[in-house]
């Protein structure tokens, strides 16, 4: 089973992703952005958004992906694109009524009885499943 410490927010973390999501949905609303906001065009933006994070890292060597946030110019993209898909992943749960950091917790715990450790780790498999 799961140490629920690694897998349960601080309240003070809790509140504050509420608090960002509740202000995402203000500016979106503030703006008469909502209709568009449907689950289908939230999952579509969320999508370009992460293929926007992927295509700073696509022609990128193991060693130079791993070096992107020392070179300010391409941190700054990172954590612009970062903030993007974080942004459209919350509006998405927000509209669809799912709490992000719930679904992360219950996914983490069936990734733990699905891949139970067997000996020391290993970089032979992988699954993001």
């Amino acid at each position: 089973m799961s140490d629920t410490r690694d897998t349960e927010p601080s309240p003070a973390g809790q509140e504050r992703l509420h608090r960002l999501q509740r202000r995402l949905a203000e500016f979106a609303a503030a703006r008469g952005w909502e209709p568009y906001h449907t689950p289908k065009n939230l999952a579509v933006a969320l999508s370009v958004e992460a293929s926007e994070l992927v295509e700073i890292f696509q022609w990128l060597t193991p060693e130079q992906s791993a070096k992107v946030m020392e070179e300010p110019e391409s941190a700054h993209r990172v954590a612009d694109e970062v903030a993007d898909v974080l942004a459209y992943l919350l509006q998405f749960c927000e509209v669809l009524g799912v709490d992000v950091l719930d679904a992360l917790a219950a996914k983490i715990e069936r990734n733990e009885l699905r891949f139970p450790v067997t000996g020391p780790p290993t970089s032979k498999c992988h699954s993001s499943e």
